[in-house]
């Protein structure tokens, strides 16, 4: 990558290169998806439209906000897939509307988790008094699934792999602090456990080619 391309992309990382989707690692901090407002303009999408848009790689037309298929949240990092035309777009998205592609996530929680394993059902809503925070409502929440493992006990905090079945928004946050019992470190919103930053990390993606059938398989090590 030039020294140009760098600057650009600002942290944001290309894992693969295809003709019509790319492959990214986000760091933590950066927004995913352009929010609300000029000042929450800048985005990985944005930034992968600013550099593969003046090479003629984006579909001529294409708005950073259309190259949208799936988000993390602003202080998880990993890997995401960005579309670059509006029919990889349309595939992928379904892909996960259907709920085709797998993603595993790698978090730091706080103190010790005595199960190994196991599956977290907890419905969940937006609490619309104090947005953007999530709540557990077993009347009126969305339905909500993670499965767990542990990976790793280490003195004071445990290593846990995430499944999450479903794609709730901070579904992986609510559900270590409601389900598991104990907060992601360095959650400010669920939890008071500290830490540099949120540790939570999209290590693992899996979804078909689009168009095709042939699944496609990436990984990223966590960064703590």
């Amino acid at each position: 990558m030039s020294d140009d391309s760098a600057t650009i992309l600002r942290g944001v990382r290309i894992v693969h290169d295809a003709p019509d989707f790319v492959v990214v690692e986000k760091p933590s901090g950066v927004l995913s998806v352009p929010g609300i407002g000029p000042e929450k303009a800048d985005c990985v999408v944005s930034r992968i439209h600013a550099l593969l848009g003046r090479i003629g790689r984006v579909e001529p037309g294409l708005a950073p906000g259309q190259l949208i298929v799936h988000r993390l949240d602003m202080d998880t990092s990993g890997l995401m897939v960005v579309a670059l035309t509006r029919e990889a777009q349309r595939e992928l998205s379904g892909q996960f509307e259907a709920r085709i592609p797998e993603k595993r996530y790698i978090a730091l929680v706080a103190g010790i988790v005595e199960r190994e394993e196991g599956r977290i059902d907890l419905p969940m809503r937006l609490d619309v008094e104090n947005r953007p925070y999530q709540i557990v409502d077993h009347v009126q929440g969305r339905p909500a699934s993670t499965y767990f493992r542990v990976l790793a006990r280490e003195v004071d905090r445990t290593r846990i792999e995430f499944r999450p079945v479903t794609g709730r928004t901070h579904q992986l946050r609510v559900h270590a602090r409601y389900g598991l019992g104990t907060p992601i470190l360095g959650d400010p919103l669920y939890g008071d456990a500290p830490a540099e930053r949120l540790m939570l990390h999209a290590a693992y993606l899996s979804f078909l080619v689009p168009g095709g059938v042939t699944r496609l398989e990436y990984h990223s090590p966590p960064p703590f």
